[in-house]
């Protein structure tokens, strides 16, 4: 496992502190858990950037719900 410092505001390392102690869990625990939750959603954010990118540049392109469905045999 690897170690990591980072500085919080006052007001940030308060309330880490008083979760933790509520709640019987490591400030780390609460660290690590925001951390796996937010980098998710900005690995998300990075991946759509990336492809409107390349939609726009016109080395990708878009696909209707139909073209899908037809593609894959799934039409009505």
């Amino acid at each position: 496992m690897s170690a990591i410092s980072i500085r919080l505001s006052e007001e940030l390392a308060s309330r880490l502190t008083k979760l933790a102690k509520r709640t019987g869990r490591t400030k780390s625990f609460y660290v690590v858990k925001a951390i796996e939750e937010h980098l998710q959603d900005l690995e998300d954010v990075y991946i759509a950037e990336q492809r409107l990118i390349e939609l726009r540049a016109g080395r990708s392109r878009t696909y209707t719900l139909d073209e899908v469905e037809r593609e894959l045999g799934l039409g009505g």
